[in-house]
């Protein structure tokens, strides 16, 4: 029970290997800490939707998700602040259009978790095009 910190060290443990293996899978603190920060984010499903929109759309504006998701722009971006304060997001600015991208790639496999497969485009959404 070499892992067990001093003021847990007189607990009775049933499987001190066990206890010794769990103990290394916590690491450090602050790495859960920052994953349980990271999954709070997630939790939310407006901001989980623009998400994997931007994963899978690539280089998104805020117009843009806010048709995707059936949200209103300012929605979009007050959860695209957070997504962008977190790290989770990044602007690319195209002279006054700004785009969002994925900018924490440790995110991705929990996206790739969350996304269902993709269906085809629908006719009906397909036929949009973009403003005069």
């Amino acid at each position: 029970m070499h892992l067990v910190p001093a003021d847990r060290a007189d607990h009775p443990v049933i499987d001190d290997h066990r206890v010794c293996e769990a103990i290394a899978a916590l690491g450090d603190p602050g790495d859960v800490a920052a994953w349980a920060d990271r999954f709070s984010l997630l939790g939310d499903p407006g901001r989980l939707s623009l998400l994997l929109c931007i994963w899978r759309a690539g280089p998104i504006s805020v117009t843009d998700l806010a048709v995707a998701t059936g949200m209103h722009d300012t929605t979009v971006s007050q959860a695209l602040r957070l997504l962008r304060t977190a790290g989770i997001v990044a602007p690319q600015r195209d002279g006054r259009i700004v785009r969002y991208t994925i900018a924490d790639q440790t995110v991705l496999p929990v996206l790739a978790l969350a996304n269902p497969p993709v269906s085809p485009v629908s006719p009906v959404i397909s036929s949009v095009t973009a403003p005069r």
